[in-house]
């Protein structure tokens, strides 16, 4: 678990971040979330002690991580950036193996990891003796998240990772994001300014502004009960499609029976599980041009069609606002 405790970043008087506090419990994404300026990148730096605090405290596993030498701290810490960072002189093979090198790792467990990694992430091993200039962006992110995976780190720190990607490219590593077992059991913190990124990607959202914590929740609490005029407006632009992503099927289906109209041809029906979100699912409905999902629901069968679904969304909304 992670632990930020009244922590601030004064730079000639000005705070860069003010006395913010949260918390990250094992195998959460939580998302730093905000405009350009608002803190979230400098408390990111004070996780790892790229940056020194003015004020506060970092617990970590329930130690001050100022307790710890800061390379320490730093090769037990996943990190992922924006650009990358691969080393340019280093093949695929040698950035990935870097950290579990320098931890001393044996060579059989650092071969094995390697090419555990390369599986996890659908990378070829063709490609591990190639430089980082010589592959797509989508492969440097690949490797990026291979490395900052590669010595089992309990923490992973993101720092706008995806923000370079063509939007095909960032869809397509989001989805293995969500997808990929061995992050799903790493904590990990990742800062974006991109609201729709943050609600798809996090457990918990910590919207900052001006160096202050506006709101901590989870991406359906800041879209659908935001505390004050600030958190609305922020989603306002996108909140339609915010609103479809956060609702799950299964959220709708509290408002429904099962047992609906069968379609007249089953085999058109798309078959989907209730975790999905409600606009996914109108996307697959789009993509196959059918109007049926079969939801698999608790053991059960759930038959809505396009129109139902959407009757159902603005239903829930309502019953949010009352």
């Amino acid at each position: 678990m992670i632990e930020v405790k009244n922590l601030s970043k004064y730079y000639q008087e000005k705070a860069a971040v003010d006395h913010i506090s949260f918390r990250i419990h094992a195998g959460e994404t939580m998302i730093l979330l905000g405009t350009s300026g608002c803190g979230k990148t400098t408390t990111m730096k004070m996780i790892n002690r790229l940056v020194e605090p003015s004020s506060g405290q970092v617990m970590l596993d329930g130690k001050d991580i100022r307790t710890l030498r800061p390379e320490t701290l730093r090769r037990n810490i996943g990190y992922v950036i924006q650009n990358v960072g691969l080393f340019p002189h280093y093949t695929v093979k040698q950035n990935i193996n870097l950290v579990p090198s320098l931890l001393n790792w044996s060579d059989k467990e650092i071969q094995e990891r390697f090419y555990e990694l390369m599986a996890l992430m659908g990378l070829d091993d063709e490609l591990q003796n190639r430089y980082p200039h010589e592959l797509s962006g989508g492969q440097q992110q690949r490797v990026g998240v291979a490395r900052a995976l590669a010595a089992k780190p309990d923490l992973i720190l993101l720092d706008e990772p995806f923000g370079a990607l063509d939007p095909i490219t960032k869809q397509q590593i989001q989805s293995e994001f969500l997808k990929l077992k061995a992050l799903r059991q790493t904590t990990k913190l990742m800062v974006t300014h991109d609201v729709f990124e943050a609600v798809t990607l996090g457990d918990k959202i910590c919207l900052m502004n001006a160096g202050k914590i506006q709101q901590t929740g989870t991406p359906h609490e800041l879209v659908f009960h935001p505390k004050d005029a600030f958190v609305r407006e922020f989603f306002d632009a996108q909140r339609f499609r915010l609103e479809l992503q956060v609702l799950k099927l299964k959220d709708l289906l509290e408002l429904t029976e099962v047992g609906n109209e069968p379609p007249t041809d089953v085999e058109q029906a798309i078959r989907i599980g209730s975790g999905a979100s409600l606009l996914e699912s109108l996307d697959q409905l789009e993509r196959k041009d059918t109007e049926w999902l079969i939801i698999d629901h608790e053991q059960q069968e759930v038959i809505l069609n396009r129109t139902k679904l959407l009757q159902l969304f603005y239903q829930r909304k309502e019953s949010y606002r009352n």
